[in-house]
């Protein structure tokens, strides 16, 4: 499948997602066959880990939300709204590296 790269697309789901599993959106992206950018790696807010993010190309991220289902948004707020802040206007999002120390991607 062809991609644009001017438009920015971030999917998410909730890891508890019954209705839409987040598995299913992974296989999804995967069979679009767009190459990975940055690996799945932990996002942080509020110093504790919400989640997981891959970017590929084309301008598309997916992230998940830890311990949440489908109304992500309703029953964590707080790193929802970082989360979709960040990305919209451009800004890192604050991930666990390798070593265990936050950056920012």
């Amino acid at each position: 499948m062809q991609h644009q790269t001017d438009i920015k697309m971030l999917f998410f789901s909730g890891d508890t997602d019954g209705a839409v599993p987040a598995l299913g959106t992974m296989r999804w992206i995967k069979k679009l066959g767009w190459e990975i950018v940055k690996p799945w790696v932990a996002w942080v807010h509020g110093g504790e880990v919400q989640g997981f993010i891959e970017q590929y190309e084309g301008g598309l991220d997916f992230a998940t939300i830890r311990g949440v289902g489908h109304m992500a948004p309703q029953w964590k707020k707080a790193p929802m709204q970082y989360l979709i802040t960040q990305w919209m206007h451009n800004q890192p999002i604050q991930v666990l590296d390798k070593g265990q120390d936050a950056v920012l991607i």
